[in-house]
């Protein structure tokens, strides 16, 4: 006997159908989001790299180390291989230890030293650091600036110790020169560290006493960041050797700081000896009260008199020194103009400009005209 298949009408199927989709929509919906993105975007295992300093100077045949942190990320775990490159000619490179192990979501460290020779090159160099383990790796840059030894005829420093600008702006250092018996001129440079597409200039250079002044303007794309400025000041001395002097600074560039502007002129002639005071204007052009954090002044240049001139006197930047702000910060500054005294900081506090009493700069510094350029940073409130 032929068995018959049973049939339903077209409407129980679609029925029975829309039942099916009805469920597989429920399960999808009971499923958490973050499994069914997990399934598709499983995270690799990986290693990251961090290095402790990012920069450092070091005196050539001398050493210096930095701390190398490594994590664990997506699970990873295994023994991690480190590696250097970027060494400069004479140096090498140790890690202790040579393998770091990590387990899912650690962190180990290893020192790495770096030894250079009497015959490095002096210079700025980036090295790159790799931790590699199979076909998992990870890196980071650190820098390492290579001196000259250092001199004992003159030694060097600069203040501020930092300054912050935004993008596009000045910032302005003074260099302090000590010589012991040393009183050749002193060629001054900066090696590294420099945002792209800053430029520096120093006044005087090369300096002949025991001051100069940098400034430093960056460029308007210039990325914020903190930048590590090594100063290096050389010159022969009686016996022909050169020697060398360094300091370090910082540069912050932080693009969130205001726009302001800085102006004034010293009221009265400087005679040998003597010191004068400026009373900064301070043009405040937002519509809100600007918290000034640095302040700086230098002399860019000097213009002798005709007589001056026609009698072959000279007188320089040299002949002068500038004793920066030394009143509170931060200085708050309402919208418009308004200067030192019109914020009620006293005279002693306001920058300080001074001849020196030498021989040389009596008649040929005798009413001079200095020209002056000015830094600063502020912060909106």
């Amino acid at each position: 006997m032929q068995k018959q298949r049973r049939s339903f009408p077209p409407s129980a199927r679609s029925a029975r159908t829309a039942v099916k989709l009805l469920l597989i929509g429920l399960l999808v919906m009971l499923v958490p989001a973050g499994a069914l993105f997990a399934a598709s975007q499983s995270v690799k295992p990986g290693i990251t790299l961090q290095v402790s300093p990012a920069s450092q100077s070091i005196e050539r045949a001398k050493t210096g180390s930095y701390v190398v942190t490594a994590t664990s990320t997506g699970g990873f775990s295994g023994a991690v291989a480190l590696s250097v490159s970027g060494l400069p000619a004479g140096a090498s490179a140790a890690f202790s230890p040579s393998s770091i192990t990590l387990s899912a979501g650690s962190t180990a460290t290893a020192t790495m030293t770096v030894s250079t020779a009497q015959s490095t090159p002096t210079g700025t160099y980036s090295l790159g650091i790799k931790g590699v383990s199979g076909k998992v790796s990870g890196t980071v840059s650190a820098s390492l600036t290579v001196n000259y030894p250092l001199s004992s005829s003159f030694s060097m420093t600069a203040t501020p110790a930092s300054v912050t600008v935004p993008p596009g702006s000045t910032g302005v250092y003074s260099i302090q020169l000590s010589r012991n018996n040393f009183a050749g001129p002193v060629n001054l440079s900066v090696m590294g560290g420099l945002p792209s597409g800053s430029t520096t200039a120093f006044a005087p250079n090369p300096a002949t006493g025991n001051t100069s002044t940098l400034q430093i303007t960056t460029a308007s794309n210039a990325p914020n960041g903190t930048y590590t400025l090594y100063l290096v000041g050389s010159g022969p001395d009686a016996n022909g050797k050169t020697q060398y002097a360094y300091a370090s600074v910082q540069l912050v560039i932080d693009s969130t700081l205001r726009n302001f502007t800085l102006s004034g002129n010293l009221t009265g002639q400087l005679a040998p000896g003597t010191s004068l005071a400026l009373d900064l204007g301070i043009s405040n052009p937002n519509q809100k009260t600007l918290a000034v954090t640095n302040l700086s002044v230098s002399i860019k240049s000097v213009t002798r008199t005709a007589d001056a001139i026609a009698r072959n006197l000279q007188c320089g930047t040299a002949d002068y020194t500038v004793t920066q702000y030394s009143g509170p910060y931060p200085l708050e500054v309402p919208p418009g103009s308004t200067s030192l005294s019109g914020l009620g900081i006293p005279v002693n506090q306001q920058p300080q400009f001074r001849m020196l009493n030498t021989p040389a700069n009596q008649d040929g510094c005798k009413g001079a005209t200095l020209q002056l350029v000015y830094s600063g940073s502020g912060q909106g409130n």
